[in-house]
């Protein structure tokens, strides 16, 4: 799948919240090297840079069409690469910001990465919680009927994409590191016509949207529009937009 940097800053504003609401409980001082994994166009990425201005900070993803924005005069190095090949070996502060759902064994990275985290090293992602929403429940449900359900099969998951916020818990306590984790509903208000769409468009639902010709996707996104619409209906000021997003912050002692 083809990332579209465009489409996904859109609603940059909106998106950067959770990413700072992370990294404001990691209490790295005087870190050495930083990772950003998925670090997608950077642009957050070079906000590591200026928090710590004497580390080296890294910037990786799969995506040349993200790196392809990332800037250039950040004081970041962006390369290629991917969350399942990252070895945290050495790293002082990891951070993933709405990546780890696509990665269906993820946990077991989690796990990985812990053992991996020098003394004093910091683990800290977070990831979507809101596959039971409208957004998502009604496009699986899309999915699944006709004339979709065959081209479809497969494509879509579902809330098991994720843990729970005691699951990662477990996890992280479980790999030694003293863990902080939480869940926040971000009430967005987004602009414009068909907003939630357009929102989706940029991340969940471009698996759909890959697998279908464009006359399918065509279709199906017309009436999926339409039940997004009454899904979340719109206001005088915008369209209100809950998203669910569950946080962890860990710490090798």
């Amino acid at each position: 799948m083809r990332w579209d940097a465009q489409q996904y800053a859109r609603f940059s504003g909106d998106r950067a919240r959770p990413f700072h609401d992370l990294l404001a409980r990691v209490g790295a001082t005087d870190p050495g090297v930083v990772v950003d994994v998925g670090c997608g166009t950077g642009e957050l990425t070079a906000t590591l840079a200026r928090r710590w201005p004497g580390a080296r900070v890294r910037g990786i993803d799969p995506s040349a069409q993200m790196l392809g924005r990332a800037p250039a005069d950040a004081g970041v190095e962006f390369s290629p690469g991917t969350a399942e090949g990252f070895d945290a070996t050495g790293v002082d502060v990891v951070v993933s910001n709405a990546v780890l759902q696509w990665v269906p064994g993820h946990r077991e990275l989690l796990r990985r990465w812990a053992g991996q985290l020098p003394a004093g090293g910091w683990l800290a992602f977070q990831v979507p919680s809101n596959f039971e929403a409208p957004s998502h429940r009604l496009m699986r449900e899309l999915a699944a009927s006709a004339p979709w359900r065959e081209r479809l099969a497969g494509v879509l998951r579902g809330a098991e994409s994720v843990d729970t916020p005691a699951g990662y818990l477990d996890l992280l306590a479980g790999e030694g590191l003293v863990a902080e984790v939480w869940s926040t509903e971000h009430l967005h208000v987004l602009p414009g016509e068909d907003p939630v769409l357009e929102w989706v468009r940029g991340t969940g639902l471009r698996p759909v949207l890959a697998a279908l010709t464009a006359g399918e996707a065509e279709a199906f996104t017309a009436r999926y529009a339409a039940l997004l619409r009454e899904a979340y209906p719109a206001r005088p000021y915008g369209t209100p937009f809950p998203f669910l997003r569950t946080f962890a912050v860990a710490r090798r002692g």
